[in-house]
């Protein structure tokens, strides 16, 4: 599926292709919060990072290396967080839905993951088929998708 995203200015504009678009995973650590400012979540997807393509605002895309193995990705001008990459994972890259422009599927239900981190004032809304585990579960973005014969080619 091909994906294009924005900041909220508008100054950076980017496109990628992604095998895995369905927002399901609802992450309540303390950075996602923190770096994302919805709602005590960050959700984010996974995309081909090969595909990723910086078609404005190169130049206001700054890292912020909140972890060794985490560098987050967000507009020097406005503040929004447009994306996550981790060096030991070359090929993927992890866009948060929230800077996705291009209209995303609604899964079938939500892993919510990190739950022992969440602000004690954020609520968890579990419907019918929903998951909730402490930490991270043992799947990932692309198991899921798979499992759940989501998977794009």
């Amino acid at each position: 599926m091909d994906l294009q995203g924005s900041c909220a200015c508008g100054k950076v504009k980017y496109g990628l292709k992604s095998h895995t678009p369905y927002p399901y995973n609802y992450c309540y650590c303390s950075i996602c919060r923190k770096t994302n400012g919805s709602g005590g979540i960050g959700i984010n997807i996974m995309g081909d990072n090969k595909s990723m393509n910086i078609k404005e605002g190169k130049e206001l895309v700054k890292v912020y290396q909140s972890s060794k193995s985490s560098q987050r990705n967000f507009c020097s001008e406005c503040g929004s967080h447009l994306w996550n990459y981790h060096p030991e994972y070359p090929d993927f890259i992890y866009p948060y839905a929230s800077s996705i422009d291009t209209e995303l599927p609604k899964p079938p239900h939500v892993v919510h993951l990190m739950v022992k981190s969440k602000a004690p004032w954020a609520r968890i809304n579990i419907e019918e088929g929903d998951k909730q585990f402490d930490e991270y579960p043992d799947q990932g973005i692309e198991q899921w998708h798979k499992k759940n014969n989501l998977y794009i080619e």
